[in-house]
């Protein structure tokens, strides 16, 4: 049983370490900004994953108890993640993209924080 633990925690880690290399990698390879920001908020949470699926079986197995650490650090990071990944977007937009070069919503209302006349090219002022 506990060979099988120690290869299962093993895959675990280089399953969790290659997508933390991918997410670095694709941080610094691709060309646009929102590009690179997919690339280490979907590999990287996926990478971190794994070490913590490793940690906790590693403490179930060979010390005979359950981590809820990780189950606390796994919550986090899965809230974190896209809402930072959502205001880096949003700052994006803000400052490279204009409300002309957006697609349509093709609802009733337009992108949120543009104006809703759609004529103007500064984000709504909400003092």
């Amino acid at each position: 049983m506990e060979l099988i633990a120690e290869i299962v925690i093993s895959l675990m880690l280089v399953i969790g370490g290659l997508f933390g290399l991918l997410g670095s990698w694709g941080l610094v390879k691709l060309d646009d900004t929102m590009r690179r920001l997919h690339a280490p908020t979907k590999a990287t949470t996926l990478g971190v994953g794994g070490v913590l699926i490793a940690s906790m079986i590693y403490f179930a197995v060979f010390l005979d108890r359950i981590s809820l650490h990780e189950l606390l650090i796994t919550a986090f990071l899965l809230i974190t993640a896209p809402i930072t990944a959502n205001f880096v977007a949003k700052a994006h937009m803000h400052r490279d993209v204009k409300e002309r070069d957006l697609p349509k919503t093709g609802g009733e209302y337009g992108w949120a924080g543009y104006d809703e006349i759609g004529d103007s090219e500064q984000p709504i002022d909400t003092k």
